[in-house]
């Protein structure tokens, strides 16, 4: 029999989801909901497990809530989706896994893969029980340095099932595009990238993307190439953030509102609209580290990438130190000071606290002793606490007023306050520290 006759059948393969966070969640329902080939107009009778180690999560998850609030709990409820497991036993009869676990750095801003291997190691001890004539595909969507996939996930597979790649079970990798607290660019609407370990798993996995993306599929060449793809979508951002926050410090010295630059560059039909800010979250501030230690294994020291990331990094202390030197020169007492930031999440409307840099200011701020309220009706208060030591207002405090205001996110209900209300807020000669530009210009705000 050939090989392409043992694939599982695209029609109704049982699929198991490894890691249900803001990536998994979302494709594991864009699949069981999918019951019409988007390619094809072909029916589609799909089984969809949902793996996570997180017993709390999959209870949330039971109870149609997802806290990530990327899907409401209709959703949920209604995308068919039976179990939600962290029983890998439950899972050995899946056709396909596909794994979205989280890649994140560590200390030394080294990839930190232990949650990868780790799903690596469950998906191949089912491999190792399944008994399936069909051969199954593993697919990895987490982020990872160029060759991760296979040089680090298929020899842990190998070692553990005693099964050969192509031979045994096939490989691909099809990196996440989710954009967390983005509702117009979702998962049915971005281009979604794929690429298997040859080409019969390459046109299989491309054919399943096909049939669940609107948007369509770009086929890569191979698998490294699709992860570099991931990585250089990420850095380039990086890059472009890192380039107009180096503006803002220029201009600072010019004198010169660096957003009022800005807004005069973009009438040139080719210029690239990017806004200086804080780079944190699960991709930008993260992604240009795996592409820079994978290319000092290979013994190249990128200089562009690196440079960008010290300038994206140093944000927090460069904001810090302007608002320090500005309150000093506003004789206000540094030292037991009321100071309100606005925003934690790393993005605006969204819930993902993920290596976010307003921890960073409230950590050189608490070097002066200051006294910070923090507030954001959109970020989880647990998990604040919990990673960050950081206690979060849902609203702004009554009956208080500050010697500094720092507009960290442009959550949408900062942008509804008026003139008045911020106003009210300050003392005499406090100021606010516009970090997004979303406070009216009228107040003469300190802005990138």
């Amino acid at each position: 029999m050939k090989i392409i006759d043992q694939l599982p059948l695209l029609e109704n393969c049982e699929v198991c989801i490894m890691g249900l966070g803001y990536v998994g969640l979302p494709l594991a329902v864009e699949i069981s909901k999918t019951k019409i080939c988007k390619y094809t107009g072909t029916n589609l009778s799909r089984k969809v497990i949902g793996f996570d180690i997180s017993e709390k999560r999959l209870n949330e998850l039971r109870s149609g809530i997802d806290i990530t609030k990327e899907l409401t709990n209709k959703e949920i409820s209604t995308s068919g989706i039976k179990n939600y497991t962290l029983d890998s036993e439950l899972i050995i009869n899946s056709d396909l896994f596909i794994i979205t676990v989280p890649t994140p750095i560590d200390s030394a801003n080294k990839p930190d893969l232990k949650a990868l291997k780790s799903a690596s190691s469950i998906v191949a001890e089912a491999l190792k029980k399944r008994k399936k004539n069909s051969l199954p595909l593993v697919v990895y969507e987490s982020t990872v340095f160029p060759g991760a996939t296979c040089e680090i996930c298929v020899p842990i597979i190998e070692k553990i099932s005693g099964l050969k790649l192509n031979n045994d079970f096939f490989c691909g990798y099809s990196p996440e595009r989710i954009n967390p607290g983005d509702k117009k660019y979702k998962l049915d609407s971005i281009v979604k990238i794929t690429s298997g370990s040859n080409a019969i798993s390459s046109i299989w996995i491309d054919k399943f993307y096909k049939s669940i993306i609107g948007a369509g599929t770009f086929q890569a060449k191979s698998i490294k190439v699709a992860e570099a793809a991931k990585i250089i979508e990420n850095t380039q951002r990086d890059i472009n953030i890192a380039l107009v926050n180096e503006l803002a410090m220029i201009c600072e010295k010019l004198r010169i509102d660096t957003l009022d630059v800005l807004e005069a560059a973009q009438t040139k039909w080719n210029f690239i609209n990017f806004k200086p800010g804080l780079v944190g979250g699960h991709c930008i501030g993260v992604d240009p580290y795996y592409l820079t230690y994978k290319s000092q294994l290979e013994g190249y020291l990128p200089e562009v990438v690196l440079a960008g990331r010290r300038i994206n990094d140093g944000m927090p202390k460069w904001i810090v130190e302007k608002l320090i030197l500005t309150m000093a020169q506003k004789e206000i007492v540094i030292k037991d000071s009321k100071i309100l930031i606005l925003g934690f999440s790393f993005k605006e409307n969204c819930t993902d606290i993920r290596n976010t840099k307003v921890s960073d200011i409230i950590k050189l701020l608490e070097e002066y002793k200051t006294d910070i309220d923090v507030v954001d009706p959109f970020s989880n208060k647990e998990e604040a606490e919990k990673f960050y030591d950081v206690k979060l207002h849902e609203v702004i405090p009554n009956n208080k007023k500050y010697s500094a205001i720092i507009v960290c996110v442009a959550h949408s209900v900062f942008k509804e306050i008026e003139i008045k209300k911020w106003k009210d807020l300050l003392i005499d000669n406090g100021f606010i520290f516009d970090i997004k530009g979303i406070v009216p210009r009228e107040i003469e705000a300190l802005r990138l």
